[in-house]
């Protein structure tokens, strides 16, 4: 008689180790996802403190603009001449506002003589952000830790 073998069934075994597996592929995506997430909210934190201090410096700036059109308003009141006029405040005046620890909000504007009355006193020329600091870029995404 011959001697049969016997066999295990592997079916068992084999299902272990695909179930963990599984088990592990997705603990590893939720945590990337978990990190992912995180950092996207870093960032739109960043993203509204930095839209914030931009419009806060917009504000400030055309404040400034409303005290500068009031004071060239009462000088064109008094009657002075085009030239008296341009001697006093000049052809243009640039003023910066800071946003932030590295940007500023430089606003430059061109003086007018207005011909009539309601016409503006001046003219904007320029209105823009400049970079006055170091920019520290974070290019890490750290999966455990901080």
């Amino acid at each position: 008689m011959a001697k049969k073998k016997r066999e295990l069934p592997l079916n068992v075994g084999t299902s272990s180790v695909l179930f963990i597996f599984v088990i592990l592929c997705l603990v590893s995506f939720a945590i990337l996802s978990l990190s992912s997430a995180m950092s996207d909210y870093k960032l739109s934190k960043r993203v509204v403190e930095n839209s914030q201090a931009y419009y806060d410096a917009c504000n400030e700036a055309e404040v400034q603009l409303a005290s500068f059109d009031k004071t060239l308003k009462d000088l064109y009141d008094t009657g002075i001449s085009r030239a008296g006029y341009f001697e006093n405040v000049g052809k243009k005046k640039t003023f910066a506002i800071p946003i932030n620890d590295i940007q500023t909000l430089e606003v430059e504007i061109r003086i007018l003589y207005p011909e009539s009355a309601g016409e503006s006193f001046y003219d904007i020329t320029s209105w823009k952000t400049d970079t006055t600091g170091e920019l520290d870029y974070d290019d890490t995404l750290p999966v455990f830790g901080k």
